[in-house]
């Protein structure tokens, strides 16, 4: 005879047990849905402060650039003030000690001299208008911290096995003596790439080709280094304003020889 109780007893317990079964699967897999929501919510998070802290607009605020300026009111009155925008400054020719600049603070931090931005922003604004998205990665720097630049490389160079002298003079043709830097002007901008809609290559191109029509000029090319006294730098763009920044470009000058031939 056969105990239907113990049966039905067996039965109820597998029932027990397969439905505690599904509860552990179905709490599991909502545990893992919470953890994917909150991995999701923190790579947004911290991709959007990213994306926000390279904004490629040298602007201080949000928007596709409505300050087009035209070539005149950006160069008006350059008969007089020619001389700020072709100073000469490299390891020869230091800062003059009553040089005066007037700051505009830019989206990411970074600042130029206000005299330059109208002309940066339409570069910028020009080059997105062709798929090409760059930033300003240093503008402007105090004494101090072209100082504390110059003694990092050199650190740097040292911990390569250089000596003092040799760490010092190594470091020279990559980083301006203090005093002896055109960032110390706030009209040479270090520009790079995005990240994230372009890469250098296409900024450092792009750069090339169109800067001097805003004024700007690749102020270390690779071909000038015994004259300029840097070595080769892609990124680093000195305002000349658009005529000086034109003829250079078509006869192939650096800012040293631009100007020894104006003399």
């Amino acid at each position: 005879m056969v105990n239907c109780n113990n049966n039905s007893s067996g039965y109820e317990r597998k029932r027990t047990l397969k439905q505690r079964s599904r509860k552990r699967k179905n709490h599991m897999i909502l545990r893992l849905i919470s953890v994917a929501a909150v991995i999701g919510l923190l790579w947004y998070c911290i991709n959007g402060l990213n994306l926000k802290e390279v904004s490629p607009e040298p602007i201080l605020s949000v928007g596709t650039g409505n300050s087009n300026v035209s070539s005149a009111s950006i160069e008006k009155n350059n008969n007089d003030e020619t001389s700020w925008c072709l100073i000469l400054v490299n390891r020869w020719n230091a800062i003059p000690e009553d040089y005066d600049i007037d700051l505009t603070e830019l989206s990411n931090g970074q600042a130029v001299d206000t005299r330059i931005y109208p002309a940066l922003q339409n570069m910028f604004d020009a080059a997105r208008a062709d798929g090409v998205y760059p930033v300003v990665a240093s503008g402007y720097r105090t004494a101090e911290k072209q100082q504390s630049l110059m003694e990092e490389k050199i650190a740097t160079y040292q911990a390569e096995g250089y000596t003092v002298s040799q760490a010092k003079a190594e470091a020279e043709t990559w980083v301006a003596i203090p005093g002896t830097s055109e960032h110390q002007l706030g009209i040479a901008v270090d520009i790079n790439a995005d990240g994230v809609k372009s890469n250098g290559s296409e900024v450092y191109k792009w750069l090339k080709q169109n800067g001097y029509r805003f004024g700007f000029i690749l102020r270390y090319p690779p071909s000038k280094t015994e004259i300029t006294g840097v070595s080769n730098e892609p990124w680093h763009y000195r305002y000349v304003g658009i005529e000086a920044a034109t003829e250079m470009n078509d006869q192939n000058l650096c800012l040293e020889e631009y100007l020894r031939e104006r003399d």
